[in-house]
């Protein structure tokens, strides 16, 4: 599914359902040493997807260890991001020279938890997601998009973005958002970062958003 999302020069690799080849590397099993079966499980199915992104690239097997805010640490000159949720796993890449930043999500396409819509919107986004079409669960979506905007945020400052920091604006009929910074812009490549722009996708039970920046 992700792929429908992102340009040509992003690569991506999903499963749907359970992978019976998945496996992590040597390097990466301490990075769920502790964890349960289920999370070690997710965290297999997830790296493989990121191994067979990158071998579409061209870069050969290595591990994918997690960074001090439990990031991907991608091989030098590769930008990506990594999702998962129950039952889909998926894995976007892209070489530093031709994107800046790539993040993705994907959610079940599902209400979300009481008391959690109050929490990741801004009043002025539930008004809009109130005058949305009632056929989708808009406040997933959104929900979903902001964790887009956080994984395209994060490798490019190495800052926080809380929910707040980010104004959403869903554009319907060309299944696609904009996002509207509320923090001081930091500088990208010499140019004042204000907000992204991404698209999203629902299909199957699941919502998957992107954001790929050139």
């Amino acid at each position: 599914m992700i792929e429908d999302l992102l340009p040509a020069e992003v690569v991506s690799a999903d499963v749907l359902g359970d992978d019976p080849d998945a496996r992590l590397l040597p390097e990466e099993e301490p990075d769920v040493a502790r964890a349960v079966e289920k999370r070690v499980r997710e965290f297999t199915i997830a790296r493989t997807c990121a191994r067979r992104a990158l071998g579409k690239l061209g870069v050969p097997e290595v591990p994918i260890l997690r960074g001090p805010k439990r990031q991907p640490l991608w091989p030098a000159g590769i930008v990506g991001s990594i999702t998962h949720t129950r039952g889909y796993y998926a894995a976007a890449v892209a070489r530093a020279d031709e994107m800046l930043t790539v993040g993705i999500d994907a959610e079940i396409h599902d209400e979300l938890p009481d008391g959690v819509l109050g929490v990741v919107t801004l009043p002025e986004e539930r008004e809009m997601l109130a005058a949305l079409p009632g056929d989708l669960f808009w406040g997933r979506i959104l929900f979903s998009a902001k964790e887009s905007v956080y994984k395209a945020w994060f490798p490019l400052t190495e800052r926080w973005l809380g929910f707040g920091d980010a104004r959403l604006t869903f554009h319907p009929d060309e299944n696609r958002f904009s996002v509207e910074l509320r923090v001081e812009p930091p500088l990208v490549c010499g140019v004042p970062l204000t907000g992204f722009e991404g698209r999203y996708l629902v299909r199957d039970g699941f919502v998957v958003t992107a954001i790929a920046l050139r």
